[in-house]
């Protein structure tokens, strides 16, 4: 799809379909559907084909069984992800197909279903269509502008024009009205096969009406004459010029071209970086786990697979410094698991048993045996990945409206620019006179803004606010921030860098040789708490001496030996436990400290 009434085309045909409601968004290529009665997904696929375009099923998310009522029984929503008519690869993102009980009520979409997510067609990267998309405008673009610049330069400075530079401007000009405006010309000429019309249609009717003037002129009209010259006056337009040789408007065909092409390559550019945090987001995740098999006896068998192919209820171990492969409940061992992705907190969270940890947070500490509770779309990493999907594939208010005004804008324009040619002519204005004023009104609307701006301004802000760590939920949302005066945070990771450090060292008995031992232990540790005291210490004091026994005490501390001495570094009540007693005035500063949300 190239505009946005291709948008309301295929919205208007998905939706004649009975029991089914659909939503099409241009920035995505997608279509979700709801469906209130049961379509087969043939039907739905042939529907867009008589549309003029090409589409697939991705996914199918069929409505709650047995007595679902309300907004869960009407919740079957299918997602149709379209090439236009390109015919590269595409997609249905389907969040659900299966049909809801008669008289249903309802049509909001349940919670969870309104984040299905949109994966690309298997064997497809993510944003490989418009990568491939970008690559072939950039090649015709730049081929296309090498062409045009002296197009521009003959046509408007009559010192430059040579002895037959027309036909010369002619040569250069026609690859560039044929090939390098060969994607509008085919989309206008599919639109034109199914009785409809979009921007396209205007492009293409503006470059080869400009072209055919010119070519006409030039063989049939004296302008091709040699010697000839070509000025720039205003006066040539009016009626009684007419009898002058008809204008050549090759320059005009070929910046039109050019000036559009540019757009749709910046476009689809736009739409690929857009998708860059919804790449990184779904990369964050493990790629491998190791599956734990209980035998007899408390034997146990290990096998790594890639992560796709765990199920849920499987056990699978996490080694320290190793990502959770996905949502589960721990059901041994004791661990610090970093969740910053998550929540942004760099605090790490503590974990035993019968504690659930999410897929892609990181264990910092001990080992974990974990029993996986979800796996595929149904993990939180998932979850979050389709909300970034939902949100670029919905419509705000601005753009509905925009797409309203599309559908009817293409028609208009070329009612009006027939207006133009009839009304000049009606008036003796001569021929070239009528044409100039009708081309000009298809060139100036070709490129409107209108119906193109405003879904990929929607898709560039989510794909950007999501690369920054904001995840917006809607692009009604998105469009509402306008109203903001007030934000109100309340996530440390948001407001910091999301990394600890070494802040303060409280009382007279830490002095910089127990800092120095502190380091030294700490440095073998990869806690986020024992990273921030190494940093904190190597910056203050420079190299660490080495470290001998090191053991790790998951949740409470570590303990080693540094040159013949034992140390320990820990939670207070831990080092209670071995015997150590804080002096009265560090326990109260580890109390004032712990007040103001440190860790200490």
């Amino acid at each position: 799809m190239t505009c946005a009434s291709c948008v309301a085309r295929v919205e208007k045909k998905l939706s004649r379909l009975e029991g089914v409601s659909a939503t099409v968004n241009l920035a995505t290529e997608s279509a979700h559907v709801r469906l209130l009665a049961p379509v087969s997904e043939a039907e739905l696929i042939a529907t867009v084909e008589r549309a003029g375009y090409t589409a697939s099923v991705i996914r199918r998310t069929p409505a709650p069984p047995g007595g679902a009522t309300g907004d869960q029984a009407a919740q079957a929503e299918q997602a149709v992800q379209e090439t236009g008519r390109r015919g590269s690869p595409t997609g249905v993102d389907d969040d659900g197909a299966a049909p809801t009980a008669p008289g249903a009520s309802g049509g909001a979409r349940a919670p969870e279903e309104a984040t299905a997510a949109a994966p690309p067609p298997p064997g497809e990267p993510l944003g490989a269509s418009h990568l491939v998309r970008a690559a072939d405008l950039r090649r015709r673009l730049l081929v296309s502008l090498a062409l045009s610049v002296p197009v521009m330069a003959l046509s408007m400075l009559p010192a430059l024009q040579f002895t037959g530079w027309q036909w010369a401007v002619a040569a250069l000009a026609l690859p560039v009205a044929t090939w390098g405006a060969w994607p509008f010309h085919r989309a206008a000429w599919a639109a034109a096969r199914h009785g409809a019309s979009t921007m396209d249609t205007l492009v293409s009717l503006g470059v080869v009406a400009a072209t055919a003037w010119s070519l006409w002129a030039l063989t049939l009209g004296g302008a091709g004459q040699l010697g000839m010259r070509m000025s720039m006056s205003l006066a040539e337009l009016l009626p009684r010029s007419q009898g002058h040789h008809p204008h050549l408007y090759f320059e005009s065909a070929a910046w039109v071209t050019t000036f559009l092409l540019a757009g749709r390559y910046a476009e689809a550019r736009a739409k690929h970086r857009s998708g860059d945090a919804l790449r990184a987001l779904l990369e964050l995740g493990a790629k491998e786990v190791t599956r734990v098999h209980p035998g007899a006896g408390g034997a146990r068998t290990e096998e790594r697979i890639s992560v796709e192919d765990l199920a849920v209820g499987d056990l699978f171990a996490v080694r320290p410094g190793e990502k959770i492969a996905t949502d589960g409940v721990v059901v041994e061992g004791r661990s610090a698991v970093d969740a910053s992705m998550l929540t942004g907190e760099p605090a790490p969270v503590e974990v035993e048993e019968d504690d659930a940890v999410t897929g892609a947070t990181v264990n910092t500490s001990g080992a974990l045996l974990v029993r996986a509770t979800a796996v595929g779309q149904g993990t939180t990493l998932a979850r979050i990945g389709a909300m970034v999907v939902q949100a670029q594939a919905g419509k705000a208010p601005v753009q509905r409206l925009a797409d309203r005004i599309s559908a009817v804008f293409v028609p208009v324009v070329l009612a009006l620019s027939a207006l133009a040619l009839v009304g000049w002519l009606a008036a003796g204005g001569g021929s070239q006179a009528a044409f100039t004023a009708a081309v000009a009104v298809l060139v100036i609307a070709c490129p409107c803004a209108l119906g193109l701006a405003t879904p990929t301004a929607l898709l560039v802000g989510t794909g950007r606010a999501a690369q920054l760590g904001v995840v917006i939920k809607g692009p009604e949302v998105l469009e509402s921030t306008r109203a903001l005066d007030t934000m109100v945070l309340d996530k440390t990771g948001t407001v910091t860098t999301g990394r600890m450090s070494l802040d303060a060292e409280a009382g007279s008995g830490l002095d910089d040789e127990a800092l120095r031992l502190a380091g030294a232990v700490e440095a073998v540790s990869e806690h986020p708490v024992a990273a921030a005291i190494t940093a904190g210490a190597r910056e203050r004091l420079g190299a660490l001496p080495a470290v001998e026994d090191f053991s790790s005490h998951e949740g409470r501390g570590v303990s080693g030996t540094v040159e013949g001495r034992a140390v320990a570094v820990g939670r207070p009540a831990w080092l209670a436990g071995l015997g150590v007693e804080l002096p009265e005035g560090l326990e109260r500063a580890v109390g004032e400290a712990e007040a103001t949300g440190a860790t200490a």
